[in-house]
This record gives C-alpha cells, sequence and structure tokens, in this order.
C-alpha cells in the first residue's frame, strides 16, 4: 500500500537513521524493547508509527525529538482545519466526557477498527485513510500524558453490536475497551438497550474541562466538528451528560456486558 510523502518520508528517515547508527533491526529493537519484526513493520509502514515507539527511537538514537515532531507535524497537517483548536484543548484537558451513541469514541478505537471506520464510503484515499489512522492513534497519548485526564466514554449497547470491520475487528475493539477502562482514570460505562430514549441520542458530544477551570464543549455532524464555549450551551450539554450517564450501567456492569458482546464476535 501506497503512503502520503510525510508518512513515507518519516518511514524512510527512521530506517536511515538506524542504519547510519550501525544498528540492525533486533540491535535498535532490543535498545527499544520491541522486537526486530516490529521495527520493519514500522519501518516499511506495514504498523503505524506510534508516539511511544518513536519516543523510545529518539532516545537510543539520540535524534533530540525529531521523529516525535516529525509526527506531530504530521498530525497537524492531516487533522482538517475546523478539528485543530479542539485537538489543542483535548490536550490540554484535565476531564474528558465523551458521550456517542453511534460508534466507538475515537480516544478508544483500536488500530483496526479505525481503519475500517475511516475507509467506509471510499471518500478518504487509502494514503488519506492509513494517515487519518496514524493521527487518531497519536491522539490516544493523551490518556496515559502526565498527569493523565480523568476520561469517562458512555456509548449505547447497539454500538457493541454493529459490526465496523470484520468479526475479529469488533473482538478485538471491545476487547481493548475492556482493558482500557480497567486503567485508574478510564470510565467506559453502556446505556443498555432496553432503556428508553433519551435526548443524548440527538447526536454525540465531548465535555472537557481544562486546567484553568475553563469548560468547553464539541459537537460533530456529517461534514464537521464545532468547539463550543458558551456557558449556556455547555451547561445544556452538561444537562444531557447527566441524562445518559442517569440511563448508563455502572462500571463493573458495563464491562460484564462488554465482555458478553464481545463472546458473540467470532
Amino acid at each position: 500500500m501506497s503512503r502520503i510523502p510525510t508518512l513515507t518520508l518519516l518511514h524512510e528517515q527512521l530506517r536511515r537513521a538506524r542504519q547510519a547508527r550501525g544498528l540492525s533491526q533486533e540491535e535498535l529493537g532490543k535498545l527499544i524493547n520491541y522486537s526486530s519484526s516490529k521495527v520493519s513493520a514500522v519501518e516499511t509502514g506495514q504498523n503505524p508509527v506510534t508516539p511511544d515507539y518513536l519516543a523510545r527511537v529518539d532516545t537510543a538514537l539520540d535524534t533530540g525529538g525529531l521523529f516525535v515532531a516529525m509526527l506531530e507535524l504530521i498530525r497537524f497537517h492531516a487533522a482538517p482545519e475546523w478539528f485543530r483548536p479542539w485537538d489543542e484543548n483535548e490536550r490540554e484537558a484535565t476531564a474528558l466526557r465523551w458521550y456517542d451513541p453511534t460508534v466507538i469514541p475515537g480516544l478508544l478505537q483500536t488500530e483496526g477498527y479505525a481503519r475500517a471506520m475511516l475507509a467506509l464510503g471510499g471518500e478518504l484515499t487509502a494514503d488519506e485513510v492509513e494517515t487519518r489512522v496514524v493521527t487518531r492513534l497519536a491522539r490516544q497519548e493523551v490518556l496515559t500524558a502526565t498527569p493523565r485526564p480523568q476520561f469517562v466514554a458512555v456509548l449505547e449497547e447497539h454500538t457493541l453490536r454493529r459490526q465496523v470491520g470484520d468479526p475479529a475487528t469488533m473482538r478485538e475493539q471491545l476487547e481493548h475497551l475492556l482493558a482500557v477502562g480497567a486503567e485508574p482514570n478510564v470510565q467506559v460505562r453502556v446505556v443498555p438497550a432496553e432503556a428508553p430514549w433519551h435526548n443524548g441520542l440527538n447526536g454525540p458530544f465531548v465535555l472537557a474541562r481544562l486546567g484553568n477551570g475553563a469548560e468547553l464543549a464539541h459537537l460533530d455532524n456529517q461534514l464537521r466538528g464545532q468547539t463550543v464555549d458558551c456557558p449556556s450551551d455547555v451547561a445544556a450539554l452538561e444537562h444531557r451528560w447527566e441524562t445518559v450517564t442517569g440511563e448508563a450501567l455502572p462500571c463493573r456492569q458495563s464491562a460484564r456486558l462488554i465482555e458478553e458482546a464481545a463472546k458473540t464476535w467470532t
């Protein structure tokens, strides 16, 4: 599969930097605690690069943070212009609350699920899909940042049962939800299918609290997203959040429901 020039350049520079140090893929793998097959897959573009991988390479090869900076540039240019302000807010947030009635929230998506979602409809080229996958996975580093933000995700049960990609992709995605949901700063809650209609079903939204105490929100529609900072609008979404969390199962019951759904994807 071809790659856009920015990703191609990153892959090539990773390989060249390793070779310039006289290291084999196996030797570099030992330095960064990755397998040689993983190093090979990243350098050839078969696996997406991640901030963690690049940070380890930067340290091992003493590049001064070059590769992490290259990924940041790719991430910036790949993001739609309307999304960039929210991307910055997401990084600065001390707390994020995300409700989505239709799909797994982006910060919780696996590589396979993200790729299947982005490829739907053929609106993006293969290269654009790969770039979006890389940048979406890079965004997820916010969940393990220091200090870690508090993250609560609420989703609908039918999201667990609607196929995106193949069954293996769905099983991997639901198992990933269980793993991430076990982290101390993350809660994943599910609204059961038997719950009545509620006003959260009108569309997805994210609420963010920044370090300075500011409260913001993000809304998505069919064409683009919108950052909301009007206090009355944020307060209205806070009310909707209370509604959806009131319908959602507690974390442990949600985990049992996710685990049961994961077993159905065989």
